[in-house]
């Protein structure tokens, strides 16, 4: 990731409305601030949410809450609890979201 040249700047999350996005099972309620070709999100996900589809995009994704449960197409599965992170590339591994209890996560991509 290349971060062109920008000011400083703070963002108030409160200002940035809610989509939602209905999974398999749950919803999402995703808070998107785009900043050129990045964009930054504040994601909630519901108790028993399972993504309706399997993402190729690349995050850099943070754990705020909760534990988020990805499954990779090749069946590998990984546990982010709060606190934790991951990292994949655009392309690089598809990836299915789940969570049982509920999660809130910061994502780059």
């Amino acid at each position: 990731m290349q971060l062109a040249s920008f000011p400083f700047q703070t963002l108030d999350w409160s200002s940035i409305p809610k989509e939602i996005h209905t999974g398999t099972t749950g919803e999402a309620y995703w808070q998107i601030f785009k900043m050129g070709n990045i964009r930054i999100r504040k994601v909630e996900y519901s108790p028993n949410y399972i993504a309706d589809h399997w993402c190729q995009k690349g995050h850099i994704l943070h754990c705020v809450e909760g534990a988020l449960e990805t499954v990779l197409q090749d069946g590998r599965r990984f546990t982010l609890l709060s606190g934790m992170t991951y990292f994949v590339g655009d392309n690089d591994e598809p990836h299915q979201s789940m969570t049982k209890a509920g999660c809130k996560l910061f994502i780059v991509d």
